[in-house]
């Protein structure tokens, strides 16, 4: 037996002889011995990292704990300040460990782990994958020299024949084969040149379009906002259950002051909603896209429909706002439509500047019934920016909650209720309802509040109204509460018509500026002062502005408001009182009432169909 070597030459390799391959087989038992033993080192090393890495992980976490110590709230007293030094002293010395064991476990996994994870993968993997494609190519090559030495010379040639003659059979069809494939080619080229010539024509066509081909909705009729009736093809949003709805396409139409259907298959439409002193706004829906929603006036019935382009939405809009405002039922509607159709849009719409606003109102030097009245010498007006009369980012409150302990103390027993209409419990006589000479109630709906810079124009009280609306129409805030807002000599009150319990109340004195929206005359705001402590402890006047929209003119609250503080200025002189009472005005809509009066004998001889009247 010749003797082991312990080098194999690649000259002697290349000679498949026993001794080479007796060679190779101790070569192959000593790169599996190394690979059993290299996969248990790298699993001993892998352990120690991993102790490591835990280690550096738990002196992170017990450095962490020590210094929990001082933020815990204990109920007797706060920590020690000795213990808290010391934990704080050894955290410390935990935070060095730690970080040593960091580094340790890292210098593990560079210089240990990795470097045997890669000869075990790089070098010890492709021995083992060698020595088994050896395997399988020596085995190959014995089965290829037992067929090859069983084969005859006869045979042989036989199927040498054989692949001659199907070389003379093939030759004879392949040049009419080759010949056929080529005039195919030629065909299907000349076929695509074609096509591709027509393809790049109808390129360079679309590339010379103009870009607003491509826009959605486009159209080149612009939007007529001075619709008054308009008719088309709706999707409108119903419930089918108590979280579902569905879509149907109907079609609606406006007829007078009426909002029309007519569903597939009928003859004639019906009334669906009646659009006098509605509101429409834009809404944003899940799935889809010009969406708006018409609300009744109570609040109560609402729809959600859906236009089939921006155009249609937009003329919807701003249609249904036109037969809000029942334009339709003045002479010449078509004009003050178009005078009125931007109405929608200031709530949404900055403004620069208010004497640009005045400028484009047709009327700029009009009276206004709900400005205070000025004895001063008037000066030029000065031009406001709305930074000047109001902070950017200023909250809103769009809702005034009665606090559960003021309503308590408004209904226990005893307690006086208000009532609106100026009747007053009979075992409370000395209420200061009867300290008032003027008692007016309207239905309104509050909408918002927010702190002003200014408080002595009413162009604060415009810009408040469109920051309100705009508010309103980007949060999605639709739902409004109806509330009666009575109106006395001495006070404004917000009342909650079903318990008849004060929300809130205003001094008429604090009440520096009112005015209603100088197109929508079912707005109204008003200017109260208060008093600032929190700048270094001086009183600094302070304004907030409040809004409402009423069922009625806003104009006949401001008018009311202007006649309350003239007789809280004639209560002052019993001479000009009197001769205020005798020219109160009374409107159609309601009649103001006198309850008593301070001078004595005028207010006693009034009957009492003088002292009650609608509200």
């Amino acid at each position: 037996m010749p003797a082991v070597h312990h080098k194999l030459l690649l000259e002697e390799a290349l000679q498949d002889s026993p001794q080479t391959r007796s060679l190779l087989s101790v070569f192959e038992e000593d790169a599996g011995t190394l690979t059993n033993y290299t996969n248990q080192l790298l699993q001993s090393m892998q352990r120690v990292f991993g102790a490591q890495n835990e280690m550096a992980l738990a002196t992170e976490q017990l450095s962490k704990q020590l210094l929990d110590y001082e933020k815990q709230n204990f109920a007797l007293a706060k920590g020690d300040e000795e213990v808290i030094n010391t934990l704080q002293h050894f955290a410390k010395s935990v935070e060095e460990l730690n970080s040593l064991h960091v580094e340790l476990a890292s210098q593990i996994a560079d210089k240990m782990v990795f470097p045997m994870v890669q000869f075990r993968e790089k070098d010890l993997t492709e021995i083992s994958t060698l020595k088994e494609i050896f395997g399988i190519a020596s085995d190959e090559h014995e089965a290829a020299m037992v067929k090859y030495s069983r084969l005859p010379k006869k045979r042989e040639n036989e199927k040498i024949n054989f692949f001659k003659k199907g070389m003379e059979l093939v030759s004879k069809k392949m040049d009419s084969f080759l010949s056929s494939v080529s005039s195919m080619n030629q065909s299907i080229e000349s076929q695509l040149e074609v096509e591709a010539e027509v393809m790049r024509s109808s390129q360079r066509e679309l590339l010379s379009v103009d870009d607003t081909v491509y826009m959605p909705d486009h159209d080149q009729v612009p939007v007529n906002r001075a619709l008054i009736q308009k008719a088309g093809y709706l999707n409108i949003r119903n419930k089918t259950g108590l979280v579902t709805t569905a879509w149907d396409r109907l079609f609606f139409f406006t007829q007078g002051g009426n909002l029309m259907c007519q569903p597939r298959g009928a003859v004639a439409g019906g009334m669906v909603l009646d659009l006098d002193n509605s509101s429409v706004m834009a809404i944003e829906c899940e799935d889809r896209r010009y969406c708006f929603q018409i609300t009744s006036p109570n609040g109560k019935t609402s729809l959600i429909l859906q236009a089939e382009s921006k155009k249609e939405y937009e003329e919807w809009i701003c249609t249904l706002n036109n037969i809000s405002r029942q334009i339709y039922l003045t002479d010449n509607p078509e004009a003050v439509a178009i005078r009125l159709h931007q109405t929608a849009l200031q709530a949404v719409t900055p403004i620069t500047s208010f004497e640009k606003r005045a400028e484009g109102s047709p009327n700029p030097d009009r009276a206004k019934p709900g400005a205070v009245t000025s004895r001063e010498p008037q000066k030029p007006p000065t031009t406001l920016e709305p930074e000047d009369l109001i902070v950017p980012g200023t909250p809103i409150q769009f809702d005034i909650v009665l606090p559960a302990s003021e309503f308590l103390d408004q209904n226990r027993a005893g307690a006086r209720r208000t009532n609106p209409f100026g009747e007053t419990e009979e075992d409370d006589g000395a209420s200061d309802t009867h300290d008032s000479l003027l008692q007016q109630v309207f239905a309104v709906r509050f909408l918002g509040s927010m702190a002003v810079r200014a408080g002595h124009t009413q162009d604060v009280i415009y810009e408040a109204m469109r920051q309100v609306l705009a508010a309103r129409a980007i949060h999605n805030i639709f739902k409004t509460t109806e509330s009666h807002l009575m109106v006395t000599s001495s006070c404004i009150r917000l009342i909650d018509p079903q318990t008849q319990v004060t929300k809130i109340s205003f001094q008429l004195k604090d009440v520096t500026q009112f005015a209603a929206h100088q197109e929508n005359s079912r707005l109204m705001g008003f200017v109260l002062q208060g008093s600032d402590w929190s700048d270094g402890g001086e009183d600094q006047p302070s304004f907030s502005v409040f809004v409402f929209e009423s069922n009625t003119e806003g104009e006949k609250i401001c008018y009311t408001i202007n006649l309350g503080k003239e007789i809280s200025e004639a209560k002052k002189d019993p001479e000009a009182l009197v001769q205020l009472m005798k020219s109160m005005p009374l409107t159609n809509d309601g009649k103001f009432l006198l309850l008593e009066s301070e001078t004595g004998d005028e207010a006693e001889a009034a009957g009492p169909d003088e002292q009650e009247s609608e509200a």
